[in-house]
C-alpha cells in the first residue's frame, strides 16, 4: 500500500505486520530494507518482558519466548492487520488481539503521510476484562543514506535505565552514558530526538510518550523507539487498558532537507 504527499512516498504491509517497509524523502530511502525492519508497531508490549512472563492482579500469564530468554516486541508485528480506510496520504488499520495474548481486544493504527512529516497513532482497546499493555514503534533508520557520512543523533533525556546483564531494566535510574547503546531512556517532557545525516537530511521524532530505546549497536540502522513504557513495564510500571480508558500512543517525524 502506497501514500504519498509532495516528494514523500510511504509504503505499508498490513499483511506483515501493519509494517511501514519504505519512507522515502524526495528519491532517498530512509528505513533499511528486509522482511524484519522497516518499522513495525510494538504492541501489546514494547521491548522485553522478563522470561516472557506477567502478572494482571492473581493471573500469571506466559507469552511466546521468542528471544531467548525472553519475549519480545509484542505480537502486533507477527500478524496481517485489516485496512479500514485508505486513501492518498493516510490509512488506518486494525486487529483483534488473539491467542496467544490472553485478553481480548482491538488494536487501531492511523498512518497520516504530510510533504513534511509523518504521525502515526496507536491505541489499544479492552474488550472486557483489563489488562496491562504498552504500544510503541521499532523504526530501522539507515545509518548511511549514501550521500555523505553516518547519521548523527542528538537527544537530552533526563535519565537513563540501568540494564542488567539479561538486557532487563534492573529499576535504577542513572545518568546517561555514552554509546552504542541498546537501551531505554526517560524523556519526562515528551520524546525528541534528532537524527542528522550531514549535507542530506535532518529528521527529528518526537512524541508526547516519556520513554525512548535508541539501539544503535548494528553497522546498517540505528533504531529510535518512541514507547509507552520501559522494557519489562507490564510487570515494573503496568499502564492498565480498561474498556472506557484506553490506551493511545502518537509519534511525529518531521524533516527537512539539508545542503
Amino acid at each position: 500500500m502506497h501514500l504519498k504527499a509532495g516528494d514523500a512516498e510511504l509504503t505499508v504491509d498490513p499483511g506483515h505486520g501493519c509494517r511501514l517497509t519504505g519512507l522515502r524523502i524526495g528519491g532517498t530511502e530512509l528505513l533499511r530494507q528486509g522482511d524484519k525492519y522497516g518499522c513495525f508497531p510494538m504492541v501489546p508490549w514494547c521491548g522485553r518482558i522478563e522470561l516472557g512472563q506477567f502478572r494482571n492482579g492473581g493471573e500469571r500469564h506466559q507469552m511466546p519466548v521468542n528471544h531467548p530468554p525472553h519475549a519480545i516486541h509484542g505480537t502486533g508485528r507477527d500478524t496481517a492487520w485489516h485496512t479500514v480506510r485508505v486513501d492518498g496520504s493516510s490509512a488506518a488499520f486494525t486487529y483483534d488481539l488473539a491467542d496467544p495474548w490472553p485478553y481480548p481486544g482491538r488494536v487501531t493504527q492511523l498512518v497520516e503521510l504530510a510533504p513534511d512529516a509523518l504521525t502515526l497513532t496507536m491505541g489499544v482497546e479492552a474488550a472486557s476484562d483489563s489488562f496491562p499493555a504498552q504500544a510503541g514503534w521499532h523504526p530501522w533508520f539507515l545509518r548511511n543514506l549514501g550521500t555523505g557520512e553516518d547519521v548523527r543523533l542528538d537527544f537530552t533525556p533526563g535519565w537513563q535505565e540501568e540494564r542488567g546483564a539479561d538486557h532487563i531494566p534492573t529499576g535504577r535510574r542513572i545518568d546517561p552514558l555514552p554509546g552504542p547503546w541498546d537501551d531505554c531512556f526517560g524523556m519526562p517532557d515528551g520524546v525528541d530526538v534528532t537524527l542528522t545525516w550531514p549535507g542530506a537530511l535532518e529528521l527529528k521524532v518526537a512524541s508526547r510518550a516519556e520513554w525512548v530505546v535508541v539501539y544503535d549497536e548494528q553497522e546498517a540502522a540505528v533504531c529510535v523507539e518512541p514507547q509507552s513504557g520501559p522494557p519489562n513495564g507490564l510487570n515494573t510500571l503496568p499502564r492498565l487498558v480498561t474498556p472506557i480508558d484506553p490506551l493511545e500512543i502518537s509519534t511525529t517525524w518531521t524533516w527537512r532537507t539539508l545542503g
